[in-house]
């Protein structure tokens, strides 16, 4: 008889719909647009309904975990957890080469900066599988990586002799090079730094800083992309994607797409305009209050002395760290995309 019953168990287990693939996900900054309207939202309904079922979700962020923000992708590549998503800045003590996926300066709007993203992927796919173990989903943005200042600014050449926090070492490279002094110091503590003048100024998207409350402490705004588009990349660990079959993996692929990447792309133009319109008061601002932060307009002149410091400074610098090879990849992929060349 308990024989019987096993063969009837057997029997049903296979006859069965397959058993529900659990998925956990780790977020970036839950305090922040892109994780509120995008990351959780597709991980927690819009993933599980697509896969009818057969797809169960976790989902908690970095932050919320209290992980350091270098050990995210380290995790990951360890199968602490399925999928992670935070900052590709953050990750480039691991992986120097990944500095050439968010270059300073180089894209002004959201179309220029998606093109740089999608001409860089295939280098990012192979960085994140030979680095961190894990397989390239998507790569979103947070808005361009601006500046705020708790000191009176008027140009470019002003950041000078300033210390500034960086998002990110070739922003920090880049500001280094414009004779300011790049401070470590984590995005959580900025408003305290801005405040006791440990920072002059700070660099980040203009969302983030304006959720996280940076126009209390902070006077001028400067709108010039000095940290890129601070792109924040989401990946599986290899093994699980390996063992998932291909229709899943494909489901996967192409909701990722279509539900998290296109939006947030597509929303990232407005966003900075709203961003910028809410920090100063100059328009509208549909999403909260507005304030009153100083516009800082920033001239042709700033432009060219940015692109002549990056060309000539920046990308030469982060050739030697990351080496010729990546070099000649970036050249030919993003390099070709934007009209730069990083000389040998």
């Amino acid at each position: 008889m308990k024989c019987k019953m096993m063969l009837l168990a057997a029997t049903a287990a296979i006859a069965s719909p397959g058993i529900a693939q659990d998925i956990s996900v780790v977020g970036s900054w839950s305090s922040l647009p892109l994780n509120q309207q995008y990351e959780t939202p597709f991980w927690t309904e819009v993933l599980p309904a697509a896969s009818g079922g057969k797809l169960n979700v976790s989902m908690t962020t970095h932050n919320q975990m209290n992980l350091g923000v270098g050990d995210v992708f380290r995790l990951l590549g360890d199968g602490v957890y399925d999928v992670a998503m935070t900052v590709a800045d953050y990750a480039v003590a691991d992986a120097p080469e990944l500095e050439g996926l968010d270059v300073p300066l180089l894209a002004l709007s959201a179309d220029e900066a998606r093109a740089m993203v999608d001409a860089a992927r295939p280098m990012v796919a192979d960085i994140f599988q030979d680095r961190f173990n894990s397989h390239l989903l998507a790569i979103a943005p947070y808005p361009p990586q601006v500046v705020f200042c708790n000191a009176e600014i008027s140009n470019l050449d002003d950041l000078a002799g300033k210390k500034i926090r960086a998002s990110g070492r070739m922003t920090a490279k880049f500001l280094e090079a414009l004779g300011a002094e790049g401070v470590n110091v984590s995005f959580g503590e900025v408003p305290g730094a801005l405040q006791k003048g440990t920072v002059d100024c700070a660099v980040t998207g203009a969302g983030s800083g304006y959720s996280a409350g940076w126009w209390e402490v902070s006077t001028h705004l400067l709108p010039i992309p000095l940290g890129g588009w601070d792109s924040v990349v989401t990946a599986m660990n290899m093994d699980k994607w390996n063992a998932l079959d291909g229709d899943t993996q494909s489901l996967i692929s192409d909701q990722i797409k279509a539900n998290f990447e296109d939006p947030a792309w597509a929303s990232a133009q407005d966003a900075l305009t709203t961003d910028i319109a809410c920090l100063t008061g100059n328009g509208d601002c549909p999403i909260g209050d507005s304030h009153n932060m100083t516009l800082v307009s920033v001239s042709d002149a700033d432009f060219t002395r940015a692109r002549d410091v990056l060309v000539g400074t920046v990308l030469p610098d982060w050739a030697d760290r990351a080496g010729q090879d990546w070099a000649d990849r970036w050249n030919a992929s993003v390099g070709a995309t934007v009209g730069v060349t990083i000389a040998n």
